[in-house]
């Protein structure tokens, strides 16, 4: 599909996560599943925008405020200290600097890096679980398509296994675009992640399936962000049982000539006990890969459904 190896994907950490004792009480938050586990699998880039922006370690800690309807970073103990312009400019800096990552995982609950229902305190009253991270919002908005998590999310093996996979497409898409994108190209692309995209969305899988048809006549700098688009977001949401189930359905149909009847039995019952919750996916995949190591499909082979590890997804 293209002329060099992938390169191993880049993930951004909050450093904390790493153990880097950058907290604003001199301390960390050392992740063991993302320093260990996914530090053998990729790339990590380690920042923290509170140290990089001067805040010093340790110093006082920050804090989400809601002042005249906007929502502020301001000084727990001095709120006349306010660091949302410089928080930012540095995620508006590091989101220009970090261009070539495949994906970011932040430190959940954090004023400068939460991804989603930081506290916002306002008046006397509890805090609300409305806000994002200052940082983490400038990152996400200069890239909308970019795989984001937070460290707790990634203990749900569902959104563990969505956002790897999410990562593992990104960084193919971004290998891919550093060559000259031509219709061949994009479909030997789209051809390779069908199934990924059949489990995460039929409807979207169905409209690329257009979109990719028209390429030859298509002006492809146009078709490129539309194409990334539907494919990003169509990953988004973690598949269902069912959805997977139908698309362990369609793979064994690939396979139906060659099996004898209790072959294509014994993998019938396996999708359905995985469908109602009695096996994990991994059971059938397993008996598919075997079966195909036995049958070559050539169109199979190149699939990333069946090729995407489940080692630190899906359990």
């Amino acid at each position: 599909m293209t002329d060099s190896p992938e390169p191993r994907p880049r993930l951004a950490v909050s450093a904390c996560l790493m153990g880097e004792a950058v907290r604003y009480d001199g301390g960390h938050k050392r992740n063991a599943f993302v320093a260990e586990v996914l530090g053998t699998h990729f790339d990590l880039v380690p920042v923290c925008p509170e140290a990089a922006i001067g805040l010093g370690t340790p110093r006082e800690p920050i804090r989400l405020v809601k002042q005249a309807g906007a929502i502020r970073a301001v000084g727990v103990r001095h709120a006349e200290r306010d660091v949302t312009a410089e928080l930012d400019r540095y995620g508006a800096a590091m989101a220009s600097e970090l261009d070539g990552i495949s994906g970011y995982v932040l430190k959940s609950g954090s004023p400068s890096c939460g991804m989603a229902r930081v506290k916002v305190y306002e008046g006397e009253g509890a805090p609300s679980r409305e806000g994002v991270g200052v940082y983490a919002r400038a990152i996400m908005e200069r890239h909308p398509l970019l795989p984001v998590e937070e460290e707790g999310r990634l203990n749900d093996s569902g959104l563990r296994a969505s956002f790897l996979t999410r990562v593992a497409v990104y960084n193919r898409w971004q290998h891919l675009c550093t060559h000259a994108l031509t219709p061949a190209r994009l479909i030997a692309f789209h051809t390779a992640h069908k199934f990924l995209l059949l489990a995460g969305n039929e409807s979207a899988y169905r409209r690329l399936g257009r979109l990719v048809a028209g390429a030859g006549s298509a002006d492809l700098d146009a078709l490129k962000p539309q194409y990334i688009h539907e494919v990003m977001t169509a990953l988004k949401r973690p598949p269902g049982r069912g959805q997977h189930a139908n698309v362990l359905h369609h793979l064994s149909g690939w396979l139906r000539r060659h099996l004898d009847a209790g072959d294509r039995q014994e993998l019938a019952r396996l999708i359905e006990d995985y469908r109602r919750g009695l096996t994990p996916r991994a059971v059938p995949l397993a008996l598919l890969k075997h079966h195909l190591r036995r049958h070559p499909e050539s169109y199979l082979a190149g699939q990333h459904y069946l090729l995407e590890s489940l080692v630190i997804g899906e359990e």
